[in-house]
């Protein structure tokens, strides 16, 4: 993501050591965007905001030729750790223009819990757009605008930066919060069409490992997750 609010240092440990057994990474986001991206099988797949590695681990799995960017050379470490040279990672400030990579690059975008964090999302969806081939796919994920306005409550309309306190006594996370409306503007205005959009639910198998949480995540969205698409070429 963004240098600024990326996940440095300290932060960016404990997000790493955290997020493979998490309720909300492990068993509601990533399953739910791997559903969206569906067979990557040979697909050139860009994963930005690549983090610590675990959606890059998961699509090599499946097949993808995957080249992953993120703000943090913490969280760039154990990606490497991770997946080893099987992966082009590189460290990239989010809020610039994707300069290493050429017009339709791309088969396909993951981009997981990472835009509202960046500011300059309009950038960003254009650089998107700009290197996927026509007919490529782009999933992403986002904080659910209710579940903002539950924790933070004022208006639903507010869409300022707010802070996340973690389950740490000395870690925060910052982004911005949005409406539904400006989050769907966004990616049309920037020239996807919208295939899907799910409201991940909990894996059943959460309720084995935390069951407070798996009846939270059931009853209460907390992402928002898109596949959209380049239009032109041939779908997939």
């Amino acid at each position: 993501m963004s240098l600024e609010n990326a996940y440095h240092d300290e932060l960016g440990d404990y997000f790493a050591r955290t997020v493979g057994t998490s309720p909300y990474n492990a068993f509601t986001d990533r399953p739910a965007m791997l559903d969206l991206a569906g067979d990557v099988a040979g697909l050139r797949l860009l994963d930005v905001g690549c983090g610590a590695g675990h959606y890059a681990a998961d699509l090599l799995e499946r097949g993808a030729r995957v080249t992953g960017i993120d703000g943090s050379a913490t969280l760039l470490r154990h990606a490497r750790e991770r997946v080893g040279d099987r992966a082009e990672l590189r460290l990239h400030d989010l809020e610039t223009p994707l300069d290493f990579a050429g017009d339709a690059t791309f088969d396909a975008v993951v981009c997981a819990l990472v835009h509202h964090h960046i500011a300059a999302r309009g950038q960003l969806l254009a650089e998107l757009h700009r290197v996927l081939r026509p007919g490529g796919f782009l999933v992403l994920s986002t904080t659910h605008p209710t579940a903002d306005w539950r924790h933070h409550g004022g208006s639903y309309y507010d869409e300022s930066w707010v802070d996340l306190t973690l389950p740490h006594p000395s870690l925060t996370i910052r982004y911005q919060r949005m409406t539904l409306e400006t989050l769907l503007n966004e990616w049309l205005s920037a020239g996807f069409t919208l295939e899907r959009l799910v409201e991940p639910r909990p894996l059943p198998t959460l309720r084995e490992v935390d069951e407070a949480r798996y009846e939270k995540l059931r009853q209460a969205p907390c992402f928002l997750a898109v596949r959209l698409r380049r239009p032109g070429g041939c779908a997939d």
